[in-house]
Protein backbone atom coordinates (compact mmCIF):
# COMPACT_ATOMS: atom_id res chain seq x y z
CA UNK A 1 0.00 0.00 0.00
CA UNK A 2 2.90 2.34 0.76
CA UNK A 3 4.39 1.69 -2.70
CA UNK A 4 1.08 2.54 -4.34
CA UNK A 5 0.19 5.59 -2.26
CA UNK A 6 3.61 7.22 -1.97
CA UNK A 7 5.65 6.00 -4.94
CA UNK A 8 2.80 5.47 -7.38
CA UNK A 9 3.97 1.92 -8.09
CA UNK A 10 1.56 -0.56 -9.66
CA UNK A 11 2.16 -3.92 -8.04
CA UNK A 12 -0.12 -6.79 -7.07
CA UNK A 13 -0.38 -8.16 -3.54
CA UNK A 14 0.57 -11.64 -4.77
CA UNK A 15 3.73 -10.24 -6.39
CA UNK A 16 4.79 -8.68 -3.08
CA UNK A 17 4.07 -11.96 -1.27
CA UNK A 18 6.13 -13.90 -3.82
CA UNK A 19 9.06 -11.49 -3.43
CA UNK A 20 8.85 -11.79 0.37
CA UNK A 21 8.92 -15.59 0.13
CA UNK A 22 11.97 -15.48 -2.13
CA UNK A 23 13.74 -13.16 0.33
CA UNK A 24 12.77 -15.28 3.33
CA UNK A 25 10.64 -12.54 4.86
CA UNK A 26 7.65 -13.37 7.05
CA UNK A 27 4.98 -11.13 8.53
CA UNK A 28 4.37 -11.83 12.21
CA UNK A 29 1.43 -9.46 12.59
CA UNK A 30 -1.78 -10.88 14.08
CA UNK A 31 -0.24 -14.21 14.94
CA UNK A 32 -2.20 -16.38 17.38
CA UNK A 33 -1.05 -15.21 20.80
CA UNK A 34 -2.31 -15.93 24.30
CA UNK A 35 -2.98 -12.41 25.56
CA UNK A 36 -4.99 -12.29 28.77
CA UNK A 37 -7.72 -9.69 28.61
CA UNK A 38 -8.07 -7.14 31.39
CA UNK A 39 -11.48 -7.48 33.03
CA UNK A 40 -12.99 -4.46 34.78
CA UNK A 41 -16.43 -5.95 35.42
CA UNK A 42 -17.57 -5.68 39.07
CA UNK A 43 -21.26 -6.26 38.64
CA UNK A 44 -23.89 -3.55 38.27
CA UNK A 45 -22.38 -0.70 40.27
CA UNK A 46 -23.88 2.27 38.44
CA UNK A 47 -25.72 3.19 35.27
CA UNK A 48 -26.02 0.64 32.43
CA UNK A 49 -27.22 1.17 28.87
CA UNK A 50 -28.83 -0.69 25.98
CA UNK A 51 -26.58 -2.35 23.40
CA UNK A 52 -27.56 0.12 20.67
CA UNK A 53 -25.04 -1.01 18.03
CA UNK A 54 -25.68 -4.73 18.35
CA UNK A 55 -22.33 -5.59 16.71
CA UNK A 56 -23.02 -3.34 13.72
CA UNK A 57 -19.63 -1.61 13.63
CA UNK A 58 -19.91 -0.35 10.03
CA UNK A 59 -19.85 3.43 9.54
CA UNK A 60 -19.99 5.60 6.42
CA UNK A 61 -17.66 8.24 7.81
CA UNK A 62 -15.76 9.47 10.86
CA UNK A 63 -17.27 10.39 14.23
CA UNK A 64 -20.41 8.29 13.73
CA UNK A 65 -19.57 5.14 15.68
CA UNK A 66 -16.74 4.70 18.15
CA UNK A 67 -15.63 2.25 20.81
CA UNK A 68 -13.65 2.37 24.03
CA UNK A 69 -12.15 -0.18 26.40
CA UNK A 70 -9.12 -0.70 28.64
CA UNK A 71 -6.29 -3.13 27.95
CA UNK A 72 -3.39 -4.16 30.18
CA UNK A 73 0.31 -4.41 29.33
CA UNK A 74 2.66 -6.34 31.60
CA UNK A 75 6.12 -4.73 31.38
CA UNK A 76 9.26 -5.42 33.37
CA UNK A 77 8.68 -2.04 35.05
CA UNK A 78 5.14 -3.06 36.11
CA UNK A 79 1.66 -2.94 34.61
CA UNK A 80 0.40 -0.23 32.28
CA UNK A 81 -3.08 0.43 30.92
CA UNK A 82 -4.30 1.92 27.65
CA UNK A 83 -7.79 3.45 27.41
CA UNK A 84 -8.41 4.56 23.79
CA UNK A 85 -11.37 5.77 21.78
CA UNK A 86 -11.41 4.06 18.38
CA UNK A 87 -13.37 5.49 15.44
CA UNK A 88 -15.04 2.64 13.51
CA UNK A 89 -15.35 4.76 10.35
CA UNK A 90 -11.87 6.27 10.01
CA UNK A 91 -10.07 3.48 11.94
CA UNK A 92 -8.40 6.28 13.92
CA UNK A 93 -7.46 6.20 17.59
CA UNK A 94 -9.19 9.49 18.31
CA UNK A 95 -8.26 9.85 21.96
CA UNK A 96 -6.38 7.84 24.58
CA UNK A 97 -4.96 7.75 28.06
CA UNK A 98 -1.95 5.67 29.14
CA UNK A 99 -1.69 5.12 32.87
CA UNK A 100 -0.04 2.84 35.45
CA UNK A 101 -3.51 2.37 37.00
CA UNK A 102 -6.95 1.75 35.44
CA UNK A 103 -8.68 4.36 37.58
CA UNK A 104 -11.11 7.23 37.13
CA UNK A 105 -8.26 9.69 36.57
CA UNK A 106 -7.61 7.81 33.33
CA UNK A 107 -11.29 8.02 32.41
CA UNK A 108 -11.22 11.79 32.96
CA UNK A 109 -8.12 12.31 30.83
CA UNK A 110 -9.39 10.33 27.86
CA UNK A 111 -12.67 12.32 27.38
CA UNK A 112 -10.68 15.58 27.62
CA UNK A 113 -8.73 14.55 24.53
CA UNK A 114 -11.85 13.23 22.82
CA UNK A 115 -13.75 16.48 23.29
CA UNK A 116 -11.01 18.38 21.47
CA UNK A 117 -11.31 15.97 18.51
CA UNK A 118 -15.10 16.14 18.20
CA UNK A 119 -16.43 18.30 15.34
CA UNK A 120 -19.28 20.66 16.17
CA UNK A 121 -22.69 18.99 16.00
CA UNK A 122 -21.35 15.43 16.12
CA UNK A 123 -23.43 12.93 18.10
CA UNK A 124 -21.73 9.54 17.73
CA UNK A 125 -22.58 6.24 19.35
CA UNK A 126 -19.85 4.88 21.60
CA UNK A 127 -19.64 1.15 22.30
CA UNK A 128 -18.21 0.03 25.66
CA UNK A 129 -18.36 -2.98 27.95
CA UNK A 130 -19.92 -3.18 31.42
CA UNK A 131 -16.71 -2.21 33.20
CA UNK A 132 -17.16 -0.35 36.46
CA UNK A 133 -15.63 2.85 35.07
CA UNK A 134 -18.19 3.03 32.24
CA UNK A 135 -21.05 2.66 34.72
CA UNK A 136 -19.61 5.45 36.89
CA UNK A 137 -21.89 8.48 37.17
CA UNK A 138 -19.08 10.92 36.36
CA UNK A 139 -18.09 9.12 33.14
CA UNK A 140 -21.68 8.60 31.99
CA UNK A 141 -22.51 12.24 32.72
CA UNK A 142 -19.47 13.49 30.82
CA UNK A 143 -20.40 11.58 27.67
CA UNK A 144 -24.01 12.72 27.96
CA UNK A 145 -22.92 16.36 28.06
CA UNK A 146 -20.74 15.77 24.99
CA UNK A 147 -23.75 14.47 23.04
CA UNK A 148 -22.42 10.91 22.84
CA UNK A 149 -24.94 8.06 22.76
CA UNK A 150 -23.73 5.22 24.98
CA UNK A 151 -24.03 1.61 23.82
CA UNK A 152 -23.04 -1.08 26.30
CA UNK A 153 -22.03 -4.68 25.61
CA UNK A 154 -23.80 -7.51 27.36
CA UNK A 155 -22.13 -8.99 30.43
CA UNK A 156 -19.20 -11.27 29.60
CA UNK A 157 -19.58 -10.86 25.84
CA UNK A 158 -16.39 -9.34 24.40
CA UNK A 159 -17.65 -9.90 20.82
CA UNK A 160 -20.11 -7.04 21.38
CA UNK A 161 -17.04 -4.76 21.57
CA UNK A 162 -15.09 -6.73 18.99
CA UNK A 163 -13.97 -3.78 16.85
CA UNK A 164 -12.02 -2.21 19.72
CA UNK A 165 -10.74 -5.59 20.92
CA UNK A 166 -9.28 -6.15 17.46
CA UNK A 167 -7.29 -2.92 17.73
CA UNK A 168 -5.77 -4.14 20.99
CA UNK A 169 -4.65 -7.31 19.24
CA UNK A 170 -2.94 -5.34 16.48
CA UNK A 171 -1.20 -3.01 18.91
CA UNK A 172 0.10 -5.85 21.04
CA UNK A 173 1.34 -7.77 18.01
CA UNK A 174 2.86 -4.82 16.17
CA UNK A 175 4.19 -2.77 19.09
CA UNK A 176 4.37 -4.78 22.30
CA UNK A 177 5.35 -8.36 21.52
CA UNK A 178 8.99 -9.21 22.17
CA UNK A 179 9.90 -5.85 23.70
CA UNK A 180 10.60 -4.69 27.24
CA UNK A 181 10.65 -1.38 29.10
CA UNK A 182 12.44 -0.54 32.34
CA UNK A 183 10.27 2.48 33.12
CA UNK A 184 6.62 3.41 32.69
CA UNK A 185 7.66 6.73 31.18
CA UNK A 186 9.65 4.98 28.44
CA UNK A 187 6.77 2.63 27.67
CA UNK A 188 4.30 5.52 27.51
CA UNK A 189 6.51 7.55 25.16
CA UNK A 190 6.93 4.60 22.79
CA UNK A 191 3.21 3.75 22.83
CA UNK A 192 2.35 7.40 22.15
CA UNK A 193 4.69 7.26 19.14
CA UNK A 194 3.04 4.06 17.91
CA UNK A 195 -0.43 5.64 18.15
CA UNK A 196 0.82 8.58 16.05
CA UNK A 197 2.14 6.03 13.55
CA UNK A 198 -1.20 4.20 13.58
CA UNK A 199 -3.12 7.39 12.79
CA UNK A 200 -0.74 9.11 10.38
CA UNK A 201 1.35 6.44 8.63
CA UNK A 202 -0.30 3.02 8.92
CA UNK A 203 -2.22 2.51 5.66
CA UNK A 204 -5.24 0.22 5.72
CA UNK A 205 -6.87 -1.90 3.05
CA UNK A 206 -10.35 -1.10 4.35
CA UNK A 207 -9.58 2.60 3.86
CA UNK A 208 -8.46 1.94 0.25
CA UNK A 209 -4.83 2.47 1.13
CA UNK A 210 -5.31 5.69 3.09
CA UNK A 211 -4.15 6.33 6.62
CA UNK A 212 -6.86 7.03 9.23
CA UNK A 213 -6.07 10.75 9.28
CA UNK A 214 -6.08 10.94 5.47
CA UNK A 215 -9.44 9.17 5.34
CA UNK A 216 -10.92 11.40 8.03
CA UNK A 217 -9.74 14.61 6.37
CA UNK A 218 -10.98 13.43 2.97
CA UNK A 219 -14.39 12.49 4.41
CA UNK A 220 -14.79 15.82 6.22
CA UNK A 221 -13.81 17.78 3.11
CA UNK A 222 -16.42 15.87 1.12
CA UNK A 223 -19.09 16.64 3.70
CA UNK A 224 -18.28 20.35 3.82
Amino acid sequence: MELRAVDGARIADKTVLKMMNEMGLRCGIRRETDYHRYNSYRGVVGETFENVLGRDFSADGPRQKMGTDVTEFKCSSGKAYLAPVYDFGSKEIVAHSISPRPDMAQQREMPDMLEEAMPEGASPVMQMDMGWQYQHVAFAGRLRRMGIVRSMSRKGNCIDNGATEQVFGHIKDEFFRGRGWDTFEGFKADLEAHIRHWNNARRQVKLKGLTPVEFREQALRGAA
